[in-house]
């Protein structure tokens, strides 16, 4: 049985931009996940131990969110390599980070980039 896990909007603080005030001062993030995997044995044994963990999930995205990079493009890049790497029973992999009020010179909720790996 194939399930997805979702962590929906993840809210971090992180020092990522192109700018140097963006990285010294750091903003809000918001990251989402969404993962495919066989979920037939956690749910016939009901255990932890044959699951993929959330929680240990989120610690891998906010390990990745506390390197300070200049694109989205290179923390979502990161976040899906140490994902993969940490679970390899991964069979689908989407992530999604938001910039929460991005300095763009005017107001906007977020500016976001999602990829697939």
């Amino acid at each position: 049985m194939k399930g997805t896990i979702e962590l929906d909007e993840m809210i971090v603080y992180a020092h990522h931009g192109c700018y140097e005030e963006e990285r010294r001062v750091g903003c809000r993030f918001a990251v989402s996940i969404s993962i495919v995997t066989d979920c037939t044995l956690a749910a016939r044994t009901d255990s932890i131990a044959d699951a993929l963990n959330y929680v240990e999930v989120a610690e891998v995205v906010r390990s990745q969110m506390a390197v300070s990079s200049h694109l989205l493009e290179n923390v979502v890049m990161r976040i899906i390599n140490a994902l993969r790497q940490t679970f390899p029973q991964i069979e689908e992999l989407t992530v999604r980070v938001s910039k929460l009020a991005p300095p763009v010179g005017g107001q906007m909720k977020s500016v976001s980039l999602t990829m697939k790996g």
